[in-house]
């Protein structure tokens, strides 16, 4: 009887795990597919690259051909001065989205818990949220100067708006239950903050910090090319003005890898919590 029921369990713990490989098996076939076209897209577009700059259609100067780029890499990797200013670079864009994030984080509380106060300031977020803000980056230098202070007040001006909008919105979704329940608690709002509305709006909350993350990076990279003297912004606009295309080609490269990078973190860390909720 028992060598009866042993048999029963291993057989249904084997039709488990079939159906288990049955499920799981498209979803293999779909990332795999994702993939492929992802690197089908990327090898495209280096051999149209590479027939552009060995055409000579363009200046060769200005599309230099994939081995020069390589090499310049190289260089640029090599080079201990590129990893100083890395350094100014991401201590700027962190102290931005820190300061554009928490300030986002609060107006997108305020505004998705107030109904009066979005009808009267959302309309406002949503008018600047699209505008330009390198058109602000001469007020940011008579505020806080010539120094890091301007690079890293256009970097979290850029970065707060995508936050708070996802913030605002993210806080609506909540579900009401819960809010039923903070209430029911009689608890009062730092606690419905930090127990309810914060845990519930994760994903939305590490959402707009991946747009934040990428707008950052390009409102202080856009400061420092136009008045620094370090960084990467200022190792690029040099690269520029001296024409020196395969180093230009070469640091641009590998800032795109590194928020590549930074951003898959980020992301993993939402779906790893979706998957948990799940």
């Amino acid at each position: 009887m028992a060598a009866t029921r042993l048999a029963d369990d291993v057989v249904s713990t084997r039709d488990a795990r079939r159906r288990f490989v049955d499920f799981a098996s498209p979803a293999r076939d779909r990332l795999r597919a994702v993939w492929t076209l992802r690197i089908a897209l990327i090898a495209a577009l280096l051999v149209v690259w590479e027939v552009v700059a060995e055409s000579g259609w363009l200046f060769r100067d200005v599309v230099p051909t994939l081995p020069v780029i390589a090499g310049a890499i190289a260089r640029v990797v090599t080079d201990a001065s590129f990893y100083s200013n890395l350094a100014v670079t991401g201590a700027e864009i962190v102290a931005a989205l820190a300061i554009g994030g928490l300030a986002g984080v609060a107006v997108g509380l305020v505004l998705g818990g107030n109904r009066f106060l979005a009808q009267a300031y959302e309309a406002f977020i949503y008018y600047l949220g699209p505008t330009p803000k390198i058109i602000f980056f001469p007020i940011m230098i008579l505020w806080f100067g010539v120094g890091p202070g301007s690079k890293i007040a256009m970097g979290a001006l850029s970065a707060f708006f995508p936050i708070v909008i996802s913030v605002a919105s993210g806080m609506r979704e909540i579900a009401p239950v819960l809010l039923r329940v903070g209430r029911s608690f009689r608890a009062t709002q730092w606690q419905m903050t930090r127990t309810i509305y914060l845990p519930a709006m994760r994903i939305p909350i590490v959402n707009g910090f991946r747009l934040g993350l990428g707008l950052a990076i390009i409102g202080t990279l856009l400061a420092e090319t136009k008045l620094s003297n370090r960084g990467l912004g200022y190792l690029i606009i040099q690269s520029y003005t001296t024409f020196d295309m395969p180093r230009m080609y070469a640091l641009l490269i590998v800032l795109f890898v590194i928020a590549i990078g930074l951003n898959a973190m980020i992301g993993r860390y939402a779906v790893g919590d979706r998957t948990r909720g799940a």
